[in-house]
């Protein structure tokens, strides 16, 4: 399995060849002065932002990222536009992604074929005869991107991260998380769910849909009470389950797996890996017990729902209304534009890329960043050596992972290769990007049995995040990241190590966390620690997870810490390492106050300036749900309160509200 460990900030690059906005490094008119930093440093530091930026109706949550990556999507809304079909050459990975683009835009085309663009795929899951021809339809539908009842995938094997291997996993939930279906609290949205399904079966022409709709959400019911959880999803070594071929067949016969493997052309392997075996024990059951005709109707709701968005308004519009409107609050579609471009930025993602880097990058600031990614992982060693809780042994494995990370800043030294991927405009839009996805899943499973690829990058240079890979050890920065509020060339040193100084110790850290420390310095699932070492960091992890719980999101909802935690301790990792490296970095002159503000409060106010944002109560709900980062405010607010420094910073005593006794703080890295 190959963990992404991301950050989730989006931003933008700074522009080489056009003249960037004025940023101011750190904005009064952020701040909202009638609260003081000692009682609700988030909304001190943003509040001013919140009511000069109002959520917009296409967005369930709009912040400073959000601005840049608005930014982003006109920059390359920009390029696409100005690709012309008589200039570009056939078969080109121009001539690939402005097809795609103009396809998309084209909705008098998409709203006259309406669902005929689906009808075959249709029909060959209700030909299906018997389970082995269900079989034989699954496989079909693995090969192009659309998981009904599990998943399929080629990745780096965690204990031998040279080398790739095949992975199953659970899959197959139209809402993404198994409580959305086991939870009475969540009876609202499942009935909304269920409404979506037949009105999306009404409109492919399915035969009596809503009785359709209730056979595909029995099905899903069934899979869900199954499902691991996401907090049990975040427990690596429990998901490496390895077995052979022959044992998979042996141990789960109903899924006549021999069948299912031959269909995709995989050949018998001697090591592939199982993520959760109560799940496919369960799903075996569920597949030699079950209804043919409700396993059809649940396939159907999953290959329409995964085509919604290529296919007419109708189809576009029930999915709006429910995933986003009901689900996460937004009350306007975004414009078609937005949802073109965002379709080749995916498909010919580092194509895009490459003029995006041409256009936007600016080669410079690159080793201004690695300069300062010196500096960082310096300040993580010192802090390794200072933990009064870690043995001197795990000190010096510590040591050998972090001078072991592999740096990745802007863009890959080889671009992906997309001649073979062909984009025929006489085909439908669904036809042409169901291909796409095909082409992908085979490039996927080519891979099986080979060596791993370490230059290959994980996300495309225009993409506004940043990760860490825990298989090959390397923390990525795009070059979409390097622009403020993360990366500011015109701002001083405290604003820069507050805002993308955070980001990359922030990856850092996720090499510690509690999924990272499972892995040593060459990417291979392999325990480093002492006992008591471990112990000790799960302590204070525990109580990491216990402040996380304490906060109440909406009334009678509270945080996750668990699903939450290594995104939390990378928070804190983050900004105590990179406040190390900034003081680090101004040597024996320590510099004048600027615009009023210390190097130290401009270093946190640059921190909470990321995480400025309005977001509506439907969607903190269901990121509380889904998502392994705390919501904005928690990131600031919460982890702040374990940090001594800060408390320095803006003078927090004793009786204010962030203030927090030192025998109560967590103190990790």
């Amino acid at each position: 399995m190959r963990k992404l460990l991301l950050i989730m900030v989006p931003a933008l690059a700074v522009a080489c060849n056009e003249t960037p906005q004025a940023y101011h490094a750190i904005d009064p008119a952020n701040f909202d002065t009638t609260v003081s930093p000692a009682e609700d440093f988030y909304r001190y530091a943003t509040g001013g932002w919140q009511k000069n930026n109002p959520l917009k109706p296409e967005f369930s949550r709009f912040g400073t990222f959000d601005v840049l990556r608005e930014n982003n999507q006109k920059r390359l809304n920009d390029l696409f536009a100005g690709l012309d079909n008589e200039t570009v050459m056939p078969g080109s990975v121009e001539q690939k992604i402005s097809d795609l683009y103009k396809m998309g835009l084209d909705s008098v085309r998409l709203n006259n074929e309406g669902a005929a663009p689906l009808k075959p795929g249709i029909a060959k899951i209700l030909a299906a005869k018997d389970r082995r021809g269900l079989v034989e339809v699954i496989a079909d539908l693995h090969s192009s991107s659309d998981y009904p009842f599990f998943g399929t995938y080629v990745s780096s094997d965690l204990i031998d991260s040279n080398n790739q291997i095949l992975y199953l996993t659970q899959s197959g939930l139209g809402m993404g998380d198994r409580d959305y279906y086991v939870d009475t609290a969540n009876a609202e949205l499942k009935a909304g769910y269920k409404e979506f399904l037949s009105r999306i079966f009404a409109l492919s022409g399915i035969e009596s849909p809503e009785k359709a709709a209730s056979d595909a959400l029995a099905v899903e019911d069934a899979i869900a009470e199954a499902s691991w959880s996401s907090v049990e999803l975040r427990d690596v070594q429990r998901l490496y389950n390895p077995m052979s071929t022959a044992d998979l067949v042996k141990q789960y016969p109903d899924l006549d797996f021999s069948v299912y493997f031959r269909a995709l052309g995989i050949s018998d392997q001697d090591k592939l890996v199982v993520g959760q075996p109560s799940y496919f024990s369960s799903l075996d059951t569920l597949f030699s017990t079950a209804d043919l005709g409700m396993m059809k109707n649940y396939i159907l709701g999953q290959f329409i729902q995964g085509a919604c968005g290529s296919l007419s308004d109708d189809f576009y519009q029930a999915y709006f209304d429910f995933f986003e409107r009901q689900m996460s609050g937004v009350q306007e579609q975004k414009p078609r534009w937005k949802r073109a471009m965002a379709v080749p930025d995916n498909l010919l993602s580092e194509a895009v890329g490459k003029m995006y880097v041409a256009k936007y990058f600016s080669h410079e600031d690159k080793e201004k960043v690695l300069n300062m990614v010196g500096n960082i992982r310096k300040a993580l060693g010192e802090h390794v050596d200072a933990l009064d809780w870690m043995s001197d042994s795990t000190k010096a494995k510590a040591h050998e992972k972090l001078n072991a990370f592999v740096v990745k800043i802007g863009y890959p030294d080889k671009w992906k290769d997309y001649s073979s991927l062909i984009i025929n405009p006489s085909l439908s839009y669904f036809e042409n990007i169901s291909n796409a996805a095909r082409w992908y899943v085979a490039d996927n499973f080519s891979r099986l049995g080979k060596p791993v690829d370490r230059t290959e990058w994980h996300m495309s240079p225009q993409t506004v995040n940043a990760y860490y890979n825990p298989t090959t050890n390397e923390i990525c920065f795009p070059a979409a990241i390097l622009q403020p509020p993360f990366y500011n060339p015109e701002a001083d040193d405290a604003v820069n190590y507050g805002g993308i100084g955070v980001v990359i110790s922030h990856e850092m850290t996720h090499g510690f966390d509690d999924q990272g420390r499972n892995f040593d310095k060459d990417g291979n699932m392999n325990n480093w620690w002492t006992e008591a070492d471990a112990e000790a960091f799960k302590t204070k992890t525990a109580r990491l997870v216990e402040q996380f719980d304490e906060v109440e999101i909406l009334p009678g909802l509270h945080a996750n810490g668990a699903l939450c935690l290594g995104e939390n301790i990378a928070d804190q990792g983050g900004l105590r390492i990179s406040y190390t490296a900034m003081q680090n970095s101004f040597g024996d002159t320590h510099p004048e106050p600027v615009d009023g503000f210390t190097a130290e409060q401009r270093f946190y106010l640059s921190y909470a300036t990321l995480w400025a944002q309005n977001i509506t109560d439907e969607e903190k709900a269901r990121l509380t749900k889904l998502d392994v980062h705390s919501l904005g405010e928690n990131r600031v607010n919460v982890t702040l309160r374990n940090i001594d420094t800060f408390f320095s910073a803006f003078d927090v005593e004793e009786g204010d509200a962030m203030f927090r006794p030192e025998n109560e703080r967590v103190v990790i890295w």
